[in-house]
């Protein structure tokens, strides 16, 4: 699992910035269409080794996938609606954590373990395809208007779109409008502890239960089905109210969203065995909770970057965040292994709370009062001032 994260959130930093010089369409069929491949290729092996080899591939290949994500996001919905279907999107997330145990269950039950990685491989391929024909770049590349200027939609008062409309090199996106950032870096940093936080109530709270609470390994999974149920609603609520009260602006829905993470996480720490119904509604809060920053990170810093630098500027912090779910695999599990459950409850706990210090100082941040110069001729400046 470890091995995935980290292959992963790299390749999503280095896929950012080749996908905001590149048509998105084609480039994230292709690594859905390599995902499904190196699936199958794993699903034939028998060597610890190629297990390995392919996985780590398999992780690569996966980070094709979310940065052109933001990019369309970015150019084809404006700045007060795209809260919502950002979050609309985001379920993707949680649908699929919902749908594919069925599938994968339905095939080992059936016809083994190989087969359980040859089918979601086809469907991969074949859903490369079907992007291939459905999606496309930019409004404007279908010969419609910029989406601020069709509806009227601007992020500053001067209605600038022009500066955000400006190609700049990929020197310029990385180093003046991700590197040089501090909001970037202040929101990559919290993405890697909410990650921690999302990966290791995912992949530990079973355990959890069944070793101090005596659930049956069904119950177990059932309640931590509920986290990304939890998620589910959690995203879109998010989403909703960053656009509509919050007039489009990320950071109090984050900050407010981060602190339910660290009340709803404490209460599942301290309820007693034998209140299953109470497990089961807590954990639908900390999916609700978590799911919040999770989404709403990303799409802070796609806009409090460029809108030309949004997938390399998402592609950043989603390689940070996915460092921060390795973190949560065999680290964590050592230092439940030294220190129980109470040191993994105080250590998920912990990270909760930085992400809180770290996302609260953004509350008022908005692409308003981010200013990053762009070196551009004379003539250009004369036109497109302001463009972060």
């Amino acid at each position: 699992a470890s091995i995935l994260s980290i292959s992963y959130g790299l390749s999503k930093f280095v896929s950012g910035m080749i996908s905001d010089k590149s048509n998105p369409r084609y480039f994230m069929a292709v690594g859905l269409m390599m995902t499904g491949v190196l699936n199958i290729f794993f699903g034939m092996s028998s060597s610890l080794l190629f297990f390995a080899v392919f996985w780590g591939l398999n992780g690569w290949f996966q980070g094709f996938g979310w940065p052109p994500c933001a990019r369309f996001l970015t150019h084809w919905y404006s700045h007060s609606e795209r809260g919502s279907w950002w979050a609309t999107w985001n379920v993707s997330h949680n649908v699929g954590a919902f749908i594919i145990p069925w599938i994968v269950g339905a095939c080992l039950y059936s016809f083994g373990w190989r087969v359980a990685m040859y089918v979601p491989g086809v469907l991969c391929i074949f859903g490369g395809f079907f992007l291939i024909n459905r999606l496309r770049d930019t409004p404007q590349s279908l010969g419609l208007p910029a989406i601020e200027k069709f509806r009227d939609d601007h992020v500053d008062a001067h209605k600038n779109f022009e500066g955000q409309e400006q190609e700049l090199s990929t020197k310029q996106i990385l180093i003046d409008f991700v590197i040089k950032n501090k909001y970037i870096w202040i929101l990559a940093i919290a993405y890697f502890f909410v990650y921690i936080v999302r990966t290791g109530v995912n992949d530990w709270t079973a355990l959890y239960l069944m070793e101090s609470k005596q659930y049956t390994q069904l119950g177990a999974n059932g309640c931590v089905s509920l986290f990304e149920v939890g998620g589910f609603f959690g995203s879109l609520v998010a989403g909703w109210s960053s656009d509509y009260l919050f007039q489009a602006r990320r950071g109090p829905v984050n900050a407010l969203f981060a602190v339910g993470m660290v009340i709803s996480l404490a209460a599942f720490w301290f309820i007693p065995p034998g209140y299953a119904v109470l497990d089961s509604i807590v954990m639908f809060m900390v999916g609700f909770a978590i799911f919040g920053p999770q989404m709403l990170i990303g799409i802070a810093a796609a806009e409090l970057s460029h809108k030309k630098a949004a997938a390399t500027a998402t592609g950043f912090v989603g390689c940070f965040a996915y460092l921060g779910a390795a973190v949560a695999g065999y680290p964590f599990g050592k230092l439940t292994q030294t220190f129980g459950w109470d040191g993994y409850f105080l250590g998920m706990g912990v990270c909760c709370v930085l992400s809180v210090f770290l996302l609260v100082p953004l509350w008022n941040v908005t692409r308003r009062t981010r200013t990053v110069p762009v070196k551009k001729p004379e003539k250009v400046l004369s036109t497109s001032r302001g463009v972060a």
